[in-house]
């Protein structure tokens, strides 16, 4: 297998969803929905955020910054699986399939150490209150956010630095609509067995283990603010329900896919379309829901785009008084002269 060139497998022939003509115009309209409402949820939130400045504070800095990834996650295979949907043959080349799969774990291994970021954000916001600003401060921000791109990066390309030379001489085809790492890991006419083991660890187990780290911190949270005030939990937990809905919905299917050691199709398809189309989409409505600053600020700025509208509307209107007046005053005087 040493003189075998990957080479050979030259695109990646994806098998994607369905075959049937009125599925596949149910999904092209619901995928269309969900995927289109979940950019502009996310650039709404990211929008907000940068223009009112009521909203400058470290929690929303992050919340910003996990609405952008969001618009990343679904752009990154949402299009393509639309656009594949009515093709009879889905291909993919080969230089595209990596592509695909380095972008995939950046973005998922950066909003990993995001919400692990948010989660310290709320901890220091709600057990040490008087310290926030202190310790959650601008330059705080920035190098958790340049850590979690960084890890992301990491994370992505020591997995990949072994799959781009993995020798493919024979099958090109993944029951999938996107390329899936460990689906394509099987393509390999190679034993991969200590790869798969090694992508199992990486995103698998990393993906359980932040997630527990993730619900014991919630928990010590909320077990600290019982043992202050009583009153208190109910407040706390409100707070951090947004957070651990999110995470739920971001860790269950990564921690499915890539730590199950059965993997079946049905169920990994589901997954792979919960975690690229309807997670970004259901994350802007979980943080607006449960957020009234985020409300409050999505009313202001609507209010001043109407106002902005109708201070247009007007100047147009007076635009066309001004022309108009213009016009007759240009044609009375050439008319007087002729």
């Amino acid at each position: 297998m040493g003189g075998v060139n990957n080479s050979v497998v030259s695109e990646i022939v994806l098998v994607g969803l369905t075959n049937s003509l009125k599925m596949q115009l149910v999904l092209f309209l619901v995928f269309s929905v969900f995927y289109v409402t979940g950019i502009l949820g996310n650039l709404l939130i990211v929008l907000t955020v940068i223009s009112d400045s009521h909203l400058h504070s470290p929690m929303y800095f992050l919340l910003a910054n996990l609405s952008f990834i969001d618009m990343w996650v679904s752009s990154v295979a949402a299009p393509k699986m639309i656009s594949d949907l009515f093709k009879e043959r889905k291909v993919i080349s080969f230089q595209g399939c990596i592509a695909q799969m380095f972008f995939i774990h950046v973005i998922g291994g950066t909003e990993m150490v995001l919400l692990i970021a948010m989660a310290l954000d709320r901890y220091v916001a709600i057990c040490r209150p008087l310290h926030y600003l202190t310790i959650m401060n601008f330059r705080t921000c920035i190098l958790l956010l340049v850590v979690a791109w960084t890890i992301g990066i990491i994370h992505s390309l020591i997995q990949l630095v072994f799959v781009v030379n993995l020798p493919l001489c024979g099958p090109n085809e993944l029951d999938s609509f996107y390329c899936d790492l460990p689906r394509f890991i099987r393509l390999a006419c190679t034993d991969t067995y200590r790869l798969e083991l090694m992508v199992t660890a990486n995103s698998g187990f990393i993906s359980l283990g932040t997630f527990f780290i993730l619900v014991i911190s919630y928990i010590f949270t909320l077990v600290i603010v019982w043992q202050r005030s009583s009153g208190g939990l109910s407040k706390a937990l409100s707070t951090l329900s947004a957070h651990i809905t999110v995470v739920v919905l971001f860790f269950g299917p990564c921690i499915f896919v890539y730590s199950w050691p059965f993997p079946t199709v049905p169920v990994d398809k589901f997954l792979a379309i919960f975690d690229v189309i309807i997670t970004p989409f259901l994350n802007p409505a979980i943080y607006t829901f449960r957020s009234k600053e985020v409300k409050v600020a999505m009313r202001r700025i609507f209010s001043q785009v109407s106002s902005f509208r109708k201070i247009a509307r007007g100047n147009y209107e007076l635009s066309l008084i001004i022309t108009s007046v213009l016009s007759k005053t240009v044609f009375l005087y050439v008319r007087r002269f002729k």
